[in-house]
């Protein structure tokens, strides 16, 4: 280690206090501290983390508590307002904690309360021997309930944007080094790794009185430089120290905080000075827990301010007893075997014998993680980065996940969401889970109420997903499940709605009800509600929309509002739960569609009747759906209504063509036009009469949504392709555009048999076309019966039919 910090003083002991200063989360940094403390021995430990939480900090000697984990601050009555303090097995504050409660030393925290931290509406601070950002050692502030954007808040008196040093990156560049991290991991990350004769470093204090000195020059030379509400930190941090120091006596302290701190706390300042600093701060009520944790939220690219880039490599370097290069490569072969790749202990081998050459020449004490990446891809990999992009995600960064004893202190809400996951079998992964429900089962059924339950909630801990099977009914339904730390706060959140899961999702729909503004978002609340199985929640809902409904006569609105409605009766059917209001308010509502479209659709423009185009087909799914309901009063004679409708809306020349032409196209596909309508009303609207635009715009309507109706019904194509061929050179520009658009939504093989139909020439209107000599093969003037009996034998086959 020798030569490792040129200019730095060694072996250099601490008069007084013993004050470790170290990089949040750097496993040498924490074996470091930790040899210190077994050769000082204090009889008492302070170290940097939120005052509130000393009842806390038994916990972590509790076996149940296993990093990473954090401490999370939040304000009761506005659980958004909240902060963590993250801590791995690695990270130096964990391990002296640790310490001290095996030894039975009392410990305690002496940062600036979270009291006063969220009361200034800001976040902790961070000692800026990490990363420089405005506030880098908090995270994202979580947003109010329903408000899904959250903000970052900033320190007090520290300018917006402003650029904070980087201890790390200004040191790394004094000793001549462009890569930060590089530099660390050489001077500190391999310091201190047991050598072959089991020795360490001779000299327990030595790094730290090198870094100390580091960070004085570093603040003499820049001062602040961004990191103005450490001072504010700093002077509470001296006045719980001279606290320590009266009681204990100076040789029997020891403080664990960040390195660009030790500076401050050695420095004399008078007592007064400090209080002035702390005088008249805000102050709020908060409550304080140990909350899970995992690596991926440790990692800097989550926005982590105090993150590192690798702490999956960094609980390696901390957790390997000896040869961690040779264990490390064993694990990367351990996980591509897993992935069904070939990796031989030949390929271990030698990619350990690449890493270390690499290190040597690269002038490095030891293989670090760029070496031991660099030789994975050459070996391991192959030169590939698809594995090895997994290896970074599984490993450098991983999806390591803690766990909190059960008697921790939470919200009421939080404790039954532990005992329903402990009950339905539903362990928090922080990693990607695909979760296949079959609704006709208890159990699956249960899971999928709570996590729409969670949903409705703002707890996203599940999202549906697109099955992965071939199982799409509606007895199916797939989830893709994440436990993010985060969800903590927003169980939280949700814990001012009530105690239990069901108690305060049910309270949240009947708020959101009320609260509601657009019809639609009352449907898909009682949609939210049906799946989640709230019954005491729905009446309000229903009530709530049938009154807005009544009260609504924008057709748009009602339009919008329907499907949700729909789905909510189907899905009452599926789950075996009680639809009847729902449905009743849908035929209602489906009533209201069917009496209020054709004014609506009179003397639309063309954007207008593209929205109404929209709006049609919306409201025909969702009727054609409600009709299929068993058991709904007034839902069988929906379909004769709404044939009625569309049939009126196709023969007014007041509706715009495009609403017409799609009129006729789903009474068309519903087999309501008798054998020939659909060819007699093409051709009034194809008439040369007829304004080419608005011709163009029925066809468009017509044929929008397939065009094998085209390809099989040679009648109508050859009317197409008359009008087509008879619009003027000067109308023919304008109706391009419209016909290209409707046709480009055609699938390549469709529009090529089209192509191909019309390549063979025109056809006699009312007549049909034998595929001649060059024609396309299937396209005769009847059904060949022998041709299509010849797919029966692959049919049952595939059937397993007899």
């Amino acid at each position: 280690m020798e030569g490792l910090l040129p200019c730095l003083p060694r072996g250099v002991r601490v008069n007084g206090p013993l004050l470790l200063g170290v990089r949040h989360h750097g496993p040498g940094s924490a074996r470091a501290v930790r040899a210190a403390l077994d050769a000082r021995a204090p009889k008492i430990l302070l170290v940097e983390g939120p005052p509130e939480a000393d009842d806390l900090l038994p916990l972590a000697a509790d076996p149940g508590m296993r990093p990473p984990v954090a401490l999370l601050a939040h304000v009761p009555a506005e659980p958004g307002r909240a902060a963590f303090w993250p801590l791995a097995d690695f990270s130096p504050e964990w391990v002296a904690v640790r310490w001290a409660l095996a030894r039975g030393v009392p410990v305690r925290f002496i940062d600036l309360p979270a009291a006063h931290t969220l009361a200034l509406g800001g976040d902790h601070g961070d000692d800026g021997d990490d990363e420089p950002e405005p506030d880098p050692e908090a995270e994202p502030e979580p947003a109010p309930p329903g408000d899904e954007k959250g903000a970052t808040p900033r320190a007090p008196g520290a300018a917006s944007g402003a650029a904070r040093l980087d201890p790390v990156a200004a040191l790394a560049g004094t000793a001549g080094h462009d890569d930060p991290e590089r530099w660390w991991e050489d001077v500190v990350e391999h310091r201190g790794r047991p050598r072959g004769d089991g020795t360490g470093d001779p000299d327990p204090f030595a790094p730290f009185a090198a870094l100390g000195e580091a960070m004085a020059a570093l603040r003499a030379a820049h001062g602040e430089d961004g990191h103005e509400r450490d001072l504010v930190r700093e002077a509470h941090m001296r006045l719980r120290l001279r606290e320590a120091r009266r009681a204990y006596g100076d040789e029997h302290v020891a403080v664990v905080c960040g390195a660009w701190h030790v500076p401050a706390l050695a420095r004399s300042v008078k007592v007064a000075d400090d209080r002035a600093l702390l005088r008249g701060l805000p102050k709020a009520r908060v409550e304080v827990t140990w909350v899970p944790w995992t690596h991926r939220r440790l990692a800097r690219q989550s926005g982590y301010g105090a993150g590192i880039d690798s702490p999956g490599w960094y609980g390696h370097l901390f957790t390997a007893p000896d040869r961690p290069v040779e264990r490390w490569m064993t694990r990367i072969a351990g996980l591509l075997r897993d992935e069904d790749l070939l990796v031989s202990s030949a390929h271990v081998i030698e990619a350990v014998r690449l890493a270390d050459t690499l290190a040597a020449l690269r002038g490095r004490p030891l293989a670090g993680l760029t070496e031991t990446m660099d030789a994975a891809r050459a070996v391991l990999c192959e030169g590939s980065e698809v594995p090895l992009h997994l290896v970074r995600d599984r490993l450098v960064v991983g999806d390591v996940l803690g766990e909190v004893p059960d008697d921790a202190p939470a919200v009421p809400l939080h404790r039954d969401l532990a005992r329903q996951q402990k009950s339905l079998r539903l362990r928090p992964e922080a990693s990607d889970r695909e979760l296949d429900l079959d609704l006709r089962k208890d159990t699956d059924a249960a899971r999928s109420r709570l996590l729409h339950r969670l949903r409705l909630l703002g707890v996203h801990w599940g999202s549906p997903a697109v099955p992965r099977s071939a199982h799409t009914g509606t007895f199916r339904e797939s989830w893709r499940l994440r436990w993010e730390p985060e969800l903590a706060v927003r169980t939280a959140e949700a814990g001012v709605w009530g105690t239990t899961v069901l108690a305060a999702a049910t309270a949240k729909a009947r708020s959101a009800a009320v609260a509601a503004r657009a019809l639609a978002d009352v449907t898909t609340l009682a949609e939210q509600c049906l799946l989640a199985d709230l019954p005491d929640a729905l009446p309000v809902v229903m009530r709530t929309l049938a009154d807005r409904a009544a009260l609504d006569a924008d057709i748009g609105h009602l339009v919008q509002a329907l499907p949700a409605l729909v789905r909510t009766v189907r899905y009452g059917d599926v789950r075996g739960t009680d639809a009847a209001a729902p449905a009743q308010v849908a035929v209602g509502l489906a009533e209201r569609v069917g009496v209020g479209l054709p004014p609506a659709c009179a003397g639309l423009d063309a954007d207008g009747a593209a929205q109404m185009r929209e709006h049609l087909d919306t409201a025909h799914h969702a009727i054609a759906l409600l009709a299929q309901q068993e058991g709904v009063p007034g839902a069988a004679e929906l379909p004769d209504r709404w044939r009625r409708v569309l049939r009126a809306l196709a023969d007014r020349e007041r509706v715009p063509g495009l609403l017409r032409g799609r009129c006729v196209r789903l009474l068309l596909d519903d087999g309501r036009l008798a054998d020939g309508e659909a060819a007699r009303l093409l051709g009034l609207a194809l008439s040369p009469g007829a304004p080419p635009l608005e011709a163009a715009a029925w066809i468009e309507g017509f044929l929008a949504g397939g065009g094998m109706l085209l390809a099989h019904d040679e009648r109508l194509l050859g009317l197409v392709d008359r009008w087509l061929t008879s619009v003027a050179p000067h109308a023919f520009t304008e109706v391009l555009p419209l016909l290209r658009r409707t046709f480009a939504e055609y699938e390549a093989g469709v529009r090529r048999t089209l192509g191909e139909l019309l390549r063979r020439g025109p056809a006699a209107a009312g007549g049909a076309r034998g595929a001649g000599p060059g024609g396309l093969p299937g396209f005769g003037p009847g059904a060949d019966a022998e041709r299509a009996d010849a797919v029966l034998p692959t049919l049952r086959l595939l059937l397993a039919a007899p």
